[in-house]
């Protein structure tokens, strides 16, 4: 299902009316009236607001595929999923997030992100502007534990690089190398495809204007033993 018909369901299902739904998000009653006709998308922070309120994930509500759902918590120990939690701190205070976290660039034209917290440390480091590449590094111990790799490019001038921000800011528990399946705000869509999980996992990454693709990334990686 689409996020207009997932906020109709889970609103119904709750026993709100469009008016209460607004009422307790502090906006109008058209706005819920077109989020729901699909006309219009809430922004990031209507987003966290909503999935609060409901207790649900911000990816359950904006995917548009809900067979290709994994229920948040599968990983396979308690150690994995604080390193995943780990990670998607780290990501909020790089570069998705406000605070960059720079680094002194340890390679010559290398951009260099990093997050620590007890015994883990997060490192991204990447080069390139409109073409670039990089990898994404987690340590325990100073031991590496995790890596992606990525590689993309920007198609047109209309790419919003605080967009491609905004919709990694929302890295799901499921997925938390990169953004959710499907993101939109106003006229950019963002589109995350992938197979695999947090050990072993490969995939491309869009955005698109409109009709018009603005974006791609491709990445790999998964646990390194």
């Amino acid at each position: 299902m689409k996020f207009s018909e997932n906020l109709q369901v889970i609103r119904k299902e709750r026993k709100l009316s469009q008016e209460d739904l607004a009422e307790k998000l502090g906006i109008s009653r058209q706005a819920v009236t077109k989020w729901e006709s699909g006309t219009a998308f809430p922004d990031i922070d209507n987003l966290i607001q909503i999935s609060e309120l409901f207790c649900v994930t911000i990816d359950s509500l904006v995917k548009t595929n809900t067979d290709c759902k994994v229920k948040p918590g599968t990983a396979k120990n308690l150690d994995e999923k604080r390193i995943i939690r780990f990670l998607l701190t780290a990501a909020q205070n790089t570069y998705a997030g406000k605070g960059s976290a720079e680094e002194i660039s340890c390679r010559p034209g290398s951009y260099d992100l990093k997050y620590t917290e007890g015994n883990l440390m997060y490192f991204d480091s990447y080069f390139g502007g409109e073409k670039f590449s990089g990898e994404e590094l987690l340590f325990e111990n100073n031991t590496p534990i995790w890596a992606m790799n990525y590689t993309g490019r920007t198609l047109e001038d209309s790419f919003s690089p605080a967009f491609l921000k905004e919709a990694l800011l929302l890295r799901p528990e499921e997925a938390p190398f990169r953004g959710p399946r499907i993101y939109q705000n106003g006229n950019n869509i963002y589109y995350s495809t992938y197979e695999g999980d947090f050990t072993w996992f490969q995939g491309k990454e869009e955005i698109y204007w409109g009709d018009v693709k603005v974006f791609e990334c491709y990445y790999h990686g998964g646990l390194v033993k």
